[in-house]
Parts: structure tokens; sequence; C-alpha cells
């Protein structure tokens, strides 16, 4: 398996990929905004359509129509405080709506629907260095805005208050949110790369750290999640991101149950001492 030139590239862009999307997941579910990374995933089979359709790069394409829907919502925002829930519907219908009209005109060279499943096949070098590209410049800025992003994540109005530019920060955040969707989607599919997100932080959650360990325990799941979903989808002969994510709800679960007979355990030992 190890021999394919296709495998190893697939491996170094889910390794990339399974320590990216953690480090942006955390501050979204923080944030309580897990479903604004749902939309921005579907929104990138847009991007991927209309780089197709200009014989440009897909992940290009999804990273640039990604970050326009992502700082849209927040443009958004300003109209609709109360109605978050509103402004996802409506990008999820534009984008869902450019992508269905492109694919159903049949002037799209090549096959985008192999985006909505991933697919280990479909990953080039060109596509890995474009990958490697955006992960390094994702995580460097996080390392840079860091403590911002961490004081927005759990007050964004006391934080406004300090002199932080709040909504600067939110718009470099969209455009996080769009390199880490555009990063995956080649391996993990449109479909389920929002698990990708979301599944490592929820089960790190379990442990009920501080906010350094949940993220370094989300990064380690999540590497653990996508290189198990990885081989095992390689033998099974099945899309690797539906696999992936499969796996990951089963860790998830895993961790809950432990979580609670270890809790279990302990009350027993209080009892009995």
């Amino acid at each position: 398996m190890l021999h394919y030139g296709f495998i190893q590239n697939a491996i170094v862009v889910s390794f990339m990929i399974s320590i990216l999307c953690p480090c942006i997941g955390v501050f979204l579910v923080v944030r309580r905004y897990s479903m604004i990374g749902d939309t921005l995933s579907h929104s990138s089979l847009a991007g991927i359509s209309l780089g197709l359709l200009f014989d440009k790069n897909p992940i290009i394409g999804a990273f640039l129509f990604t970050a326009f829907c992502g700082a849209l919502i927040e443009f958004l925002r300003n109209y609709f405080r109360k109605y978050t829930d509103l402004i996802l519907s409506i990008i999820l219908s534009l984008s869902v709506g450019i992508a269905i009209s492109i694919i159903s005109s049949g002037k799209l060279h090549s096959n985008a629907e192999t985006y909505m499943f991933g697919s280990i096949l479909t990953v080039t070098k060109a596509d890995m260095v474009t990958i490697f590209i955006l992960s390094v410049i994702s995580i460097l800025v996080i390392v840079f805005l860091y403590h911002p992003l961490l004081y927005i994540s759990y007050d964004e109005e006391a934080t406004r208050v300090t002199g932080v530019k709040v909504r600067l920060i939110n718009y470099v955040f969209s455009i996080l949110v769009a390199s880490s969707i555009a990063a995956s989607v080649r391996i993990v599919g449109v479909l389920v790369l929002s698990s990708m997100i979301a599944l490592p932080v929820a089960t790190a959650i379990q442990l009920e750290k501080g906010f350094k360990i949940t993220l370094i325990a989300s990064i380690a799941i999540s590497i653990i999640d996508i290189m198990t979903g990885l081989f095992l989808s390689y033998y099974l002969n099945v899309a690797p991101g539906g696999f992936t994510a499969i796996v990951s709800v089963i860790v998830l679960l895993l961790v809950i149950i432990l979580k609670r007979v270890g809790h279990s355990v302990l009350r027993e030992i209080k009892v009995h001492q």
C-alpha cells in the first residue's frame, strides 16, 4: 500500500488536515458556530465547480468561494443578529444553487461529484503543494492571533470593549475556515467535511481540561481518526471521507463510554472508603 505514490500523497495531505481542522474547529465549537463550518463545507462545492468550469485548480476555487461565503456570513451578522440560522440558509441556498447549476450544465470537463465523497486517488503533487501552503499559512495566523481569537470565542463584546479589532479578526477567521475546508475537501469530501472540524473537538471536550489541552487532544484525536479512516477505507474499498466520519463517531462514543465507566468506578471507590 505505502509504495503507491497516490497513497503517499494522501498520507501527507491527511496528516496536514488532521492538524489544521481541529485548530479551526476548536474555536468554532467554543463559539457554538459548528453549523457555520457545515455550511461552508457545502459551499466549497460551488467553488470547486467554478474552478473546474474555468479550468483552474479546484482547491483554489474552493478556497476563494468559501472565503467569500465566510466573509458574507460575517457581513450579514450585522443585519440578522438574532437569526444566525437564517444567514446559514441564505449562504447554503446561494452556494448549492451555483453548484447544481454548474454541474447540471454539462460544461465541466471533470467530475465534480468525486469531491462530494473524497478520494485518495485524486490527490496530485500540485494539490499537495497547494494544501501544504494553505495549511502552513493558516496555522501561522492562528498562532499569531491565538489570544484575540480565544478572547473573542468566549466573550466577543467584552473583547471589543478592550480595543481589539473584533470585526477584522472575524473576517480573518472566516478565511482560515475557508483554508481548512479547501485543504480537506480532496481527501474527506464535501458531505462529511464538517465532521473532521467538529468531531475531534467534541471528543477532546469530554476530557474536561483547559482550552490548550483540549486543542492538543483534538489534534491527536484528529490524527487517529483520519489516519485510521484512510488506511481502513483503502482495504475496504470505500470512500475515505465517509469511513473517517464513522471512525470519528465511534471514537467519540468510546470516549464517552469510558468516561462514564471511569466516573462510576470512582464513585464506587469513594463509597467503599
